[in-house]
């Protein structure tokens, strides 16, 4: 018999995708941000405080995540919310990537970076030249995946990264 954590990941079938972009208060939001709340709680309960997680998922108006400047993606297989992002605009020029989200049950299977994908091609179709992002310095495996997406750090890749605070990265944007 074998362990569940010993099975890899299954691969993704992009006929069961679909690529959503919706209103912060759809229901098919909620898993996302439901889980970056127990997400963010586990890693920084201790730092900020329990429920510090909400007040961070709050913090900004809904609608600077909609059309013409933001924008909030989900990525459903087969009809269940499994991976999502949002950007809002940061600067004319610039937009902020903001809750990007892969389920518990679904990582590993490259979610991430199609989220960043879709993301990155949509601020760039809305006129954005460049992305910015910031992650808590306990989410090495976000860390890595902007690094090897192609955005440059913006802080000493070689500090301690719990004595920098959120970790920010930049990306240039290919001209449309």
């Amino acid at each position: 018999m074998t362990a569940e954590s010993d099975l890899k990941p299954r691969p993704l079938d992009p006929a069961r995708l679909s690529v959503l972009s919706l209103p912060m208060h759809d229901p098919r939001v909620r898993p996302l941000l439901d889980e970056l709340a127990v997400e963010y709680d586990t890693r920084y309960g201790d730092l900020f405080g329990r429920g510090a997680a909400a007040e961070e998922l709050n913090r900004y108006p809904a609608a600077e995540f909609e059309g013409p400047h933001g924008a909030l993606l989900v990525i459903q297989e087969d009809g269940e919310s499994i991976a999502g992002g949002a950007f809002r605009r940061y600067d004319p020029a610039t937009a902020e990537l903001k809750r990007i989200w892969t389920h518990s049950a679904h990582r590993r299977r490259g979610l991430a970076r199609l989220v960043l994908a879709e993301l990155e091609a949509l601020a760039a179709a809305r006129g954005y030249t460049r992305l910015y992002l910031t992650t808590g310095p306990r989410q090495p495996e976000a860390k890595h995946l902007y690094l090897n997406t192609g955005y440059q750090a913006q802080f000493d890749l070689d500090a301690d990264p719990e004595t920098i605070g959120p970790l920010a990265f930049t990306k240039d944007l290919p001209k449309i």
